[in-house]
């Protein structure tokens, strides 16, 4: 009884774990699209830090397409669970910048950026095997 309880608990948790990390690609990929696209407007009461952040981030030119490529490779290979591991990597330094700005010039979208983040951790946890060749 105890092995039938486990083996759903591990399926739960896969389950859970591709839903979230689908979520999180899609949102990847969006972001990485409208940097190219600009598809989504840009809020109007932007705080005036966060502004300035965002008119120092566009001055470097290349910096916005890196990023968004990045985003969008990473997005879909986080999507596809084969390629998960490497997506969170690809995906990690973005993620950093994320949190930094979300926790240092305006900490309105923090709790997305928590949520980004733990989905993050549980992808690297769960693929912790793959990693162990980097070390």
């Amino acid at each position: 009884m105890l092995d039938d309880q486990s083996q759903l608990k591990f399926l739960v948790m896969k389950i859970t774990l591709n839903i979230l990390s689908t979520l999180m690609g899609l949102l990847f990929i969006n972001g990485g699209l409208d940097k190219f696209l600009h598809y989504m407007p840009m809020p109007e009461n932007m705080p005036e830090a966060l502004a300035n952040d965002f008119a120092a981030f566009v001055e470097i030119e290349w910096l916005m397409p890196l990023v968004a490529v990045a985003e969008i490779v990473a997005g879909i290979l986080i999507i596809i669970p084969k390629t998960r591991a490497l997506g969170a990597l690809v995906i990690f330094p973005v993620a950093v910048g994320i949190l930094l700005t979300n926790s240092v010039v305006d900490t309105s979208g923090l709790i997305i950026a928590l949520v980004i983040w733990a989905i993050l951790i549980w992808i690297l946890l769960d693929n912790r095997k793959k990693y162990a060749p980097l070390f």
